[in-house]
């Protein structure tokens, strides 16, 4: 997920939630990014990861699947 403004962060945490509730956090991988968000950001609603541009993002996933 990516976010442009800090309003939208909080719908990150709610997605992750919802993952949570419908009983598949456990099945899928949950980056995310944008220039608001931090990596302290990610750790703190329970992303599995953080990345601060695509560009990096492309590493992250793939060490996410490796």
């Amino acid at each position: 997920m990516s976010a442009l403004l800090t309003t939208t962060m909080v719908n990150m945490k709610a997605t992750v939630e919802a993952l949570q509730e419908a009983g598949v956090r456990d099945s899928v991988k949950v980056m995310v990014g944008g220039a608001p968000v931090t990596d302290a950001f990610a750790k703190q609603i329970g992303a599995d990861a953080y990345a601060p541009d695509a560009a990096s993002a492309v590493d992250v996933a793939r060490s996410l699947v490796a």
